[in-house]
């Protein structure tokens, strides 16, 4: 473990025992499962590990926290925040993560006691990102950021911690990221993106793919060496996705595009 992990480990450990008790949203992606994995064994039963269960989390993050949760034996809650009911989330506005992040926070606050944390890192501070308005909102506080972790960090710490899958998890926002921004979110229509992402990573075995909604068509992106493996074969695939976007309601006009972080989202005008 290199010095500036050492430092790392340290500085959060001593940050986790100076706030003796609190709750961390888990969502399945390294940065949370980290921060709860040191949580856990600094804590014990002081740290309360909440999950959120809905059609826009993946049903492989659920399993993959109740994995976790049996290997690390924690008392894990199961919690529903609520989102799906408000009108200001489902319109799919281009803060919807504010609205989202509101209710999980909400929901949170209201099982057990201490500090809401969540596992931000320092790199997500260059993003746009309004569910970190709703942290503020609610009195969230960011292990990672005010240790000086950044993404490279997070899973550098996760290897220490005995849990190697865990830190090589790439990057996995919720379905609803998938949405353009503007078009409704439509639980019909994150089961069709979760299905097509997966049937095109057993295939292929993509570093990344995003399959986006949009007004007019379905965007298949993927990182450039996945794209070139469907060489002759992106016409079937073409015609599979186009049927099964039929079947939920969605454009059938299938496009394969190389990766863009972010394409769903149109920003504020």
């Amino acid at each position: 473990m290199s010095p500036t992990s050492t430092a790392s480990l340290t500085a959060l450990r001593r940050l986790l025992r100076e706030l003796a008790r609190v709750r961390i949203a888990v969502s399945g992606g390294v940065d949370s499962l980290t921060l709860a994995i040191l949580a856990g064994r600094v804590l014990g039963d002081q740290a309360t590990m909440l999950h959120a269960v809905s059609p826009a989390v993946p049903a492989e993050a659920t399993q993959r926290v109740a994995d976790v949760a049996g290997r690390e034996r924690w008392a894990l809650c199961l919690i529903d925040a609520g989102e799906f009911a408000d009108e200001a989330y489902l319109g799919n506005p281009y803060d919807r993560c504010f609205h989202c992040k509101t209710h999980l926070y909400r929901a949170m606050a209201r099982v057990g006691v201490g500090t809401l944390l969540s596992g931000t890192n320092t790199d997500d501070l260059d993003d746009y990102r309004p569910g970190l308005r709703a942290a503020s909102d609610h009195g969230v506080r960011h292990p990672f950021v005010e240790c000086g972790i950044d993404k490279d960090g997070v899973r550098a710490l996760c290897r220490r911690l005995g849990h190697p899958a865990i830190a090589e998890l790439p990057a996995a926002p919720c379905l609803s990221s998938r949405v353009e921004t503007g078009i409704r979110i439509e639980p019909s229509a994150l089961a069709f993106v979760h299905r097509v992402e997966r049937e095109i990573t057993e295939a292929l075995r993509p570093r990344v793919v995003r399959c986006r909604v949009r007004r007019d068509a379905v965007a298949v992106e993927l990182d450039e060496p996945a794209l070139g493996l469907l060489n002759g074969a992106n016409q079937a695939w073409r015609e599979r996705i186009a049927g099964l976007a039929r079947l939920h309601g969605l454009p059938d006009d299938v496009r394969f595009e190389v990766y863009r972080r972010g394409s769903a989202f149109v920003a504020h005008r």
